[in-house]
């Protein structure tokens, strides 16, 4: 729907970008947040301490607890922070939290299979099939689909036989289709009760997914724990989490075994990378959520390149469309890989042409919406989403 990209510049003329992953609220209420977290506890401040500027952000407000627009604030101007830290030390960021332990990081992609009309279409299965041949032939070794939206603001819910069933259909199809040469991804997002997740997930096994996503909503670890514990399924979550704390709860109630840490709401790389190491200590692994820009995309490499426990990162297909046209270098994704870039910083730079060209956003949508009514047991598809993609759009 739109990006929110920070700059800032320190009075030796180094300038660092980062990006806000929010959708709580509209863009232009989030504009005011930044000016008024920046004037608060960044400027004037040096970018280097970064501990500081993150303790005196959670703590804005006599709060000192995890809120989700002020760590997109946070995250965005935090990474905007480490870009010019890696740029004054002319090291990758990933050198400077750790050092590189990974040359290339697995990637997998959302299916989007598009319909005659060019649209979307998450409800045939046909197409589901096809895009997932042809993303395999051209190098990715994980796929990831929701066959059982719609996402609605009064979930969870227990899903029909009928979408049971599809969804096994779904897995069932795509694994014939591209046997082992590539792991299935379960995205749903929180549309489930336990109940529902688990006779979901005994549905789903004999496919051997590789992670089933967030099946219930966020907010109640336990009742993830209860979904985790009876299926073979690894459980992944986190990118609607946000804070070391949040993420701690998760690992110490056995509720997931992938974690999901969006860079761009987590609070930032250091934030995510003491995440990963409390999920290192659980033996679980990281999968950086990705549903944003290039900023947060480019944060996102850095962390994993520089985490032991790294298991793969979400991609926007390869990178090329609009995700490439605003850099002025795309991120280098080869047969299923991503590979580092080794300039300083975030590696990567605006092109503020394009950025100029397309901007302020003017729309009045949210980033994200969900359905504004109840899951409707004879509705089986995804058309309340599709539509609400459409008035968003």
């Amino acid at each position: 729907m739109y990006w929110i990209f920070v700059s800032i510049r320190t009075d030796c003329g180094i300038e660092g970008i980062g990006e806000i992953y929010a959708s709580t609220f509209h863009p232009n209420v989030m504009l005011l947040a930044i000016d008024d977290v920046f004037d608060r506890y960044l400027k004037g401040y040096d970018p280097h301490h970064i501990e500081r500027f993150f303790r005196e952000a959670y703590s804005s407000g006599f709060t000192q607890r995890p809120d989700l627009s002020m760590m997109g604030v946070v995250s965005a101007l935090e990474m905007a922070c480490w870009d010019i830290v890696g740029k004054a030390a002319n090291k990758p960021v990933y050198e400077l939290i750790g050092g590189r332990v990974h040359d290339k990081l697995r990637t997998y992609t959302y299916l989007y299979p598009k319909n005659n009309a060019g649209e979307y279409d998450y409800d045939n299965i046909e197409l589901a099939v096809e895009c997932a041949q042809k993303n395999m032939e051209q190098g990715f070794t994980a796929l990831k689909f929701d066959p059982v939206g719609p996402y609605t603001a009064y979930s969870g819910h227990q899903l029909s036989l009928e979408a049971l069933d599809k969804a096994a259909t779904f897995c069932q199809r795509i694994r014939e289709t591209v046997g082992n040469k590539c792991d299935l991804l379960i995205g749903t997002h929180g549309q489930m009760t336990p109940a529902s997740a688990i006779r979901l997930a005994k549905r789903l096994e004999p496919f051997d997914p590789l992670w089933f996503e967030e099946p219930v909503p966020p907010g109640q670890s336990e009742a993830m724990a209860q979904v985790a514990a009876k299926t073979s399924i690894p459980v992944a979550t986190g990118e609607r989490l946000t804070t070391k704390y949040e993420f701690f709860d998760l690992l110490k109630n056995g509720s997931a075994s992938i974690i999901q840490m969006n860079l761009g709401r987590v609070g930032g790389i250091l934030e995510a990378k003491k995440i990963a190491s409390i999920a290192e200590v659980y033996y679980a692994q990281i999968a950086p959520h990705l549903y944003n820009g290039p900023v947060g995309a480019a944060a996102s490499i850095q962390l994993a390149t520089a985490t032991p426990n790294f298991l793969i990162q979400e991609s926007i297909m390869t990178w090329d469309g609009f995700h490439a046209e605003v850099l002025q270098e795309k991120i280098d994704w080869q047969d299923g890989y991503i590979i580092p870039s080794k300039k300083p910083g975030l590696g990567i730079e605006l092109n503020m042409d394009v950025v100029r060209a397309n901007s302020p956003y003017t729309g009045k949508a949210l980033h994200l919406s969900m359905a504004s009514k109840p899951y409707d047991f004879k509705e089986q598809s995804n058309e309340d989403w599709k539509l609400s993609t459409k008035e968003n759009s």
